[in-house]
């Protein structure tokens, strides 16, 4: 059982925790401005990844797990085992894969709802699917997660030490912190306050990393999300 945090040290760490996260908003909103277009995603990306690195990717075995970064080896300092790689990953996406069939049905209903497209729906996958999921995967979703529900959710967990079990997973304050910097990092990039709703599916994106214990469910099932709400825009003609 892990000793409590004093509540000095506890209050220190979140607010360091949350001061890195708000400079780092800044560096990937400047970016995101200041790139051209077609690069500015990769470059926000780069960016999540390259403060990921510093801040936890660059540690030990121990410090890699502890963040929920090793994803099946991959982070690891260690030497790569196929079995433990393969076997992370089918855990990861079965448990992305059951999470989507419970709640990709309702998020269809409610986008419709919410949007009121005045087309009819007429299925219009983008010109290279592979590209879409790739591009999702590896330049949004997971330097996202990496720093979010990795470093950044870690953090608060070691000074807010979860105590609420939900679902087989163990909840602290650090999930709705996280998840509040998560959106306000989404409004400083795209200052419509309609992007504040990604609030909720960061409360989703936690509770899986608190579940599994690394990002990697929460990586595939945020790509998946992000892929379905392009595809319904483009099906109803709101977006190419």
């Amino acid at each position: 059982m892990q000793s409590p945090v004093a509540p000095d040290d506890a209050r220190r760490t979140v607010v360091r925790a949350t001061a890195v996260t708000l400079a780092v908003t800044g560096v990937v909103t400047a970016l995101s401005y200041g790139l051209p277009a077609r690069h500015g995603a990769s470059g926000v990306g780069l960016a999540f990844l390259a403060a990921t690195f510093w801040l936890a990717l660059r540690g030990d075995d121990a410090t890699v797990r502890r963040f929920g970064l090793a994803l099946g080896g991959l982070f690891d300092p260690a030497p790569l085992d196929p079995r433990r790689l393969l076997g992370d990953l089918a855990r990861a996406a079965a448990l992305a894969l059951a999470v989507s069939a419970v709640t990709f049905p309702p998020f269809v209903v409610g986008w419709v709802l919410w949007w009121r497209p005045a087309g009819h729906f007429a299925l219009a996958l983008p010109p290279s699917l592979g590209d879409e999921l790739l591009g999702q995967l590896l330049v949004v979703a997971l330097p996202e997660e990496a720093f979010y529900r990795g470093w950044l959710l870690g953090r608060l967990d070691e000074a807010w030490r979860p105590r609420v079990r939900l679902l087989g997973a163990r909840l602290g304050p650090g999930v709705l912190l996280s998840s509040a910097l998560f959106a306000l990092g989404h409004l400083a990039t795209d200052p419509h306050p309609a992007r504040l709703a990604v609030f909720f599916p960061a409360l989703l994106f936690a509770w899986m990393r608190a579940r599994s214990g690394g990002v990697g469910a929460a990586v595939l099932f945020h790509a998946a999300c992000n892929v379905l709400s392009a595809t319904l825009a483009r099906s109803y003609g709101l977006a190419r």
